[in-house]
């Protein structure tokens, strides 16, 4: 986006968000720890320690962990690993990423978080979108990093799932073939991708299996009877200014490796939100629309029942984000951090500390 209109989005974001009122204002987003869920509603816990765009997200042990952060305003990707307890509702900060990036891909498996792929800032203060293809394990347990084999393709923005024993790592953005490698800014050509590749823990080794049907990247993905749900995310570009949000569903099966459309689309088309299953259930929550009439992030929060093909709509959670952070953990569902604004508008200040937990009605 050329600096003229990062200006004026900011400009108009931020005068949004002083004159909204209720649950979703300014003053109500940031630095509050409000009631606790109760069920079928949503409350506040402990808010993120330190705020930032673009963490990747993942869950393991009962515990959350957000990794990376990116300044808005052109620094470099932060490297910050944060953990929080929903036992005790407290924060710790741990070891910095090996390489600082954002918008990885990140699964769990044996007690351990895998990280893949990308962007980093290969020269200080130059541009921060360049795609990579580094594979990490990281062992909360001790606090310590494992460089693993890399993946086959360098992208940003996949989606990381593990079913069997291995991990699959689904779609992302990255140059065209044949391309050197640069930042992905929206005027650079680049694209959205169908890549499926899955990586063996044992064996440390990668494979490639059939395409998704529909290239895209920033979607949400979740795990039900050993298959794999794809669920919305962004065609194009991986800059939602100059990509198409998709409502489309998609469904891989592992065992025969075949994909399938779900049939049933999501209610609300878009991209940059998080995601977690819950009882066969995978929620979406958050994200961010563009278009020539909406530069907006999102409250929605749906849930999709393979079993059913259908969605259920929950309670809208209290702010609008996107970039959020997810985990369903327990009965709850945890929505953490994020951006207020949609795709950095607004700068630093629209950055969100909000902890904001969904209790399910059913124990």
């Amino acid at each position: 986006m050329a600096p003229a209109i990062q200006r004026v989005f900011a400009a108009v974001a931020t005068a949004a968000l002083l004159l909204v009122g209720g649950p979703s204002g300014w003053a109500q987003a940031q630095n509050q720890q409000g009631p606790p869920p109760s069920p079928g509603r949503w409350g506040r816990l402990a808010p993120l320690p330190e705020k930032s765009e673009e963490f990747s997200f993942g869950d393991v042990n009962g515990k959350i962990y957000l990794f990376g952060g990116l300044p808005v305003a052109g620094k470099g990707p932060l490297g910050l690993v944060q953990e929080y307890d929903p036992a005790t509702d407290k924060w710790t900060k741990k070891k910095n990423m090996p390489l600082a990036a954002h918008h990885a891909a990140v699964a769990s498996y044996q007690g351990k978080l895998y990280l893949f792929g990308g962007q980093i800032q290969p020269q200080p203060g130059g541009p921060t979108q360049v795609p990579i293809n580094n594979s990490w394990e990281y062992d909360p347990v001790a606090d310590s990093w494992k460089a693993l084999a890399p993946m086959p393709t360098i992208r940003t923005s996949p989606v990381a799932v593990e079913v069997g024993g291995k991990i699959y790592v689904i779609g992302g953005a990255s140059v065209h073939p044949g391309q050197k490698v640069v930042s992905l800014s929206p005027t650079v050509p680049h694209r959205a991708l169908d890549t499926n590749e899955v990586y063996d823990p044992a064996t440390n080794k990668w494979e490639t299996r059939t395409t998704m049907p529909t290239a895209r990247s920033h979607m949400a993905a979740g795990v039900v009877n050993g298959k794999i749900y794809l669920i919305g995310g962004r065609v194009g570009s991986a800059n939602v200014t100059a990509g198409s949000n998709t409502n489309v569903v998609e469904v891989y099966d592992p065992s025969n490796d075949s994909w399938g459309a779900a049939g049933m689309r999501m209610p609300t088309a878009r991209s940059g939100h998080g995601w977690a299953t819950y009882k066969g259930k995978i929620y979406v929550a958050g994200g961010e629309i563009y278009d020539s009439h909406v530069f907006a992030t999102i409250r929605a929060v749906e849930g999709y029942d393979p079993a059913t093909n259908t969605w259920t709509i929950l309670p809208t959670m209290p702010t609008a984000r996107h970039g959020v952070n997810v985990a369903a953990i327990g009965n709850r569902l945890y929505v953490i951090g994020g951006h207020i604004a949609s795709d950095g508008a607004a700068g630093e200040a629209a950055n969100s500390d909000a902890n904001e937990v969904y209790e399910f009605p059913d124990k």
